[in-house]
């Protein structure tokens, strides 16, 4: 079989490729072009130090580089350019390499033009990760040949070539990825919307457009699955092309997924049980509901129901680190807004110790306020956002003088200390931040990896 993935190296032969951030997604595109003796620019913020030599290998198989603080001011001349996710398309370089002829892509969206076979993408605020998850896995449980990308696996461009037609793809896509697609799946989920990501959207317009080129492109053959109980997600049903597909924990629905005394049905077919799922939290049974809207003419029932007795979750995610006398430590790191906060609150039928706090994306913490007074005994606070959070649980209605008591602390190792500290036996202590990452760490998996080490380390 004629390699898809050659013919499209061939047709930038001659021709000068930019590629923006030297990431997980795009250094095997890098070396791809490279091996296909394609003129290659590689643009990155970081300096050439951070690359532990990677660097210059490649600038001896032709590699050019632009690195640093300046990385963006030598893209004219290109025509090609390679976008990381979290860039912008409308810096002013950006604007103008492209009025200057040159063609702005992504790794994610030529993959969609070349992808051979059925591909699933899930997007959303919250649940996105999960979400993508449950349906990969079940999928494969059912005997599908299955490929994950996007936000999480494997870079799918370079891998191409392996995808056979009655293959599925299931990807995790996020606001970022779909700023600038021109191209829906065939199956596209929406799990919910909230305001999110607002230190690089210009607002939650946009923020919310982005998402819904999850499905503009789709046709009357497509299929949408949306959140009938969020009110942005329930009103793109009008606008859906394709087959509409709802689910909701909160009323029955004619045609779609919903929660009924304690069981998920389809179009009043039981499916799933709620003691079947081994994972805690109504969010994750919302989850589950949208997976099987996805999965319901794909897989019997019964592995359904198999499954999620034996899924333990992904990783950072409501994740239980260990018991240590009597105190269950879980680790929540990748709660980067007050809604997954809340629903990880929610998840618990005890009030908890939260630690909370971290980069501020600018998003409203009102709504996390009430959540706190209702769920949480103590409060420990680190981070950007402690005093946002602070401010949001003073103000709560219900809020009473030590009812959370909180806590302000250095920082997480502190959080963790004073929490150990205060923790009686039958307590659950959680580190669900509401806020992003980056004040402190690269990402949510270094956060999340961090506060298990430490949790881990306590005697």
């Amino acid at each position: 079989m004629e390699s898809v993935l050659k013919g499209y190296m061939d047709s930038l032969k001659g021709k000068r490729v930019a590629v923006i951030g030297l990431g997980i997604s795009n250094m095997p595109l890098v070396e791809r072009l490279l091996d296909a003796g394609v003129t290659v620019l590689a643009c990155d913020k970081r300096r050439r130090e951070d690359f532990n030599g990677l660097i210059e290998s490649l600038e001896r198989r032709g590699l050019e580089t632009a690195l640093g603080p300046d990385y963006l001011e030598r893209l004219q001349g290109a025509d090609v350019i390679f976008r990381t996710p979290g860039l912008r398309p409308d810096l002013p370089q950006l604007v103008k390499a492209v009025e200057g002829g040159a063609r702005l892509t992504s790794e994610m969206e030529v993959f969609l033009t070349l992808c051979p076979c059925r591909i699933i993408a899930v997007t959303g605020s919250d649940g996105k990760t999960t979400t993508t998850t449950i349906i990969a896995g079940m999928l494969k449980a059912a005997g599908y040949r299955t490929f994950v990308g996007g936000n999480i696996g494997n870079p799918l461009l370079c891998m191409v070539d392996e995808i056979r037609p009655d293959d599925i793809v299931v990807l995790e896509l996020s606001s970022f990825q779909l700023l600038t697609m021109k191209q829906s799946p065939s199956i596209a989920v929406i799990t919910n919307l909230a305001p999110n990501h607002l230190d690089v959207h210009k607002d939650l317009d946009e923020y919310v457009a982005a998402k819904r080129n999850i499905f503009a492109y789709q046709d009357a053959c497509d299929k949408l699955v949306l959140n009938a109980d969020n009110d942005i997600t329930a009103g793109f049903a009008q606008e859906a092309r394709g087959q509409v597909t709802l689910f909701s924990r909160k009323k029955t629905l004619d045609h779609g997924v919903y929660l009924k005394d304690g069981m998920v049905l389809y179009c009043g077919r039981p499916i799933l049980h709620v003691e079947d799922v081994l994972i805690p939290g109504l969010h994750n049974l919302e989850n589950y509901m949208a997976a099987i809207a996805v999965v319901e003419d794909l897989v019997p029932d019964e592995v359904i129901r198999e499954f999620a007795r034996t899924f333990g979750g992904v990783a950072h995610r409501i994740e239980l680190v260990r018991e240590l006398n009597g105190v269950r430590w879980y680790n929540d790191s990748i709660a980067s807004s007050p809604s997954r906060t809340i629903a990880g609150l929610r998840s618990f039928t005890q009030q908890v110790i939260l630690i909370a706090g971290g980069y501020d994306k600018h998003i409203p913490y009102d709504v996390l306020g009430p959540e706190i007074t209702a769920h949480v005994k103590t409060l420990l606070l680190t981070g950007d956002t402690a005093e946002k959070i602070k401010t949001a649980v003073l103000e709560a209605p219900d809020y009473c003088p030590g009812a959370p008591e909180i806590i302000d602390c250095d920082d997480l190792k502190g959080a963790v200390e004073r929490a150990c500290g205060l923790a009686q036996p039958g307590d659950v202590v959680i580190m669900s931040p509401a806020s992003a990452s980056f004040d402190r760490f690269k990402n949510f998996e270094e956060r999340g990896n961090v506060f298990k080490n430490l949790v881990n380390a306590l005697k």
